[in-house]
């Protein structure tokens, strides 16, 4: 059945690989590094605006609070993973060479960066954000689990149907606009969990589980079509030289196991840490209980 909806025909298949410049696309050479204005510019913005908002802002409003050396590593992470997702060999490889890379490199910007990002952003550099009164009634709309859930979901299912992948790949503005809408998204995805303000609070640590558990569902079910398919969904990569000797076919399975896998196993690793922080939380909670309970019982001087 999907190899029916997303197969294409042989007339979509180029005869000859061309970069998104019109030129004969040469064998890929690992030692090339290329970066993209584009992306140069977005994460030196984003990461200006947080170096002001966590110093020269925080100064000025007189916040007391600051930002914790944890929280400015866990943010440049994320504009690290970004920027070696987005440029050099990577950019590369998915851009023209090998489909398994481009899940890779989605995987990056969906489930790295978005939880990098938020775990090291502090509050009071978002609460001024959220003061329209419009801002926070999309806020409040957009942070719902159900609605983060299905935007995320959508989204990512959808850009892997044949049609809407076959132009992502042809259109380079298209694909700018995928990526951006993958991390958009996958930002509101992560929110229930790693939300930082308390007026759009995370789910309790039992509905973390279940939203990560759900999470995973509709990423595995696209990969495992992908994987198990016998037909090259995706011919974008067909003309284009062999790195490593990966076959098309190969290099397609290869690319749905990285997100069945890697990507499915990722929701797993934080559900553990999720329940575990639980497990320590009730643990100190019946701990401080058994304590008040005995000074309430000690005899009186």
């Amino acid at each position: 059945m999907l190899a029916f909806i997303l197969h294409a025909p042989d007339s979509l298949i180029a005869r000859v690989a061309l970069d998104r410049f019109g030129r004969p696309l040469p064998p890929f050479d690992p030692t090339r590094w290329e970066n993209h204005d584009s992306t140069i510019i977005g994460l030196a913005v984003l990461s200006a605006l947080y170096l002001w908002g966590i110093a020269p802002y925080r100064r000025r409003a007189g916040i007391a609070e600051k930002a914790g050396p944890w929280q400015i590593a866990s943010f440049f992470g994320g504009i690290l993973v970004a920027y070696l997702a987005l440029n050099g060999p990577v950019h590369d490889l998915s851009d023209y060479y090998l489909f398994s890379v481009h899940m890779t490199q989605h995987l990056m910007l969906t489930q790295l960066m978005p939880p990098l990002l938020l775990m090291g952003v502090p509050a009071f550099v978002l609460r001024p954000l959220i003061r329209p009164r419009w801002v926070r009634a999309v806020a409040g709309f957009l942070s719902r689990p159900v609605v983060a859930f299905s935007l995320y979901s959508v989204c990512f299912s959808a850009w892997h149907l044949q049609g809407a992948y076959d132009l992502m790949m042809r259109n380079h503005n298209v694909h700018i606009f995928t990526h951006l809408q993958f991390m958009v998204t996958a930002v509101i995805m992560w929110w229930p969990i790693l939300s930082p303000l308390r007026e759009y609070p995370r789910l309790s640590y039992g509905g973390q589980l279940i939203y990560l558990f759900l999470l995973g569902i509709p990423m595995m079910f696209v990969a495992a079509l992908i994987t198990l398919a016998d037909v090259v969904l995706y011919p974008w990569y067909a003309p284009a030289p062999r790195v490593l000797g990966f076959t098309p076919l190969d290099d397609q399975k290869l690319g749905g196991l990285m997100m069945w896998v890697p990507g499915g196993l990722f929701y797993w690793g934080v559900m553990t840490v999720v329940f575990f922080r639980w497990v320590a939380r009730e643990k100190r909670l019946d701990a401080e209980e058994a304590s008040q309970r005995e000074a309430r019982q000690a005899p009186a001087g």
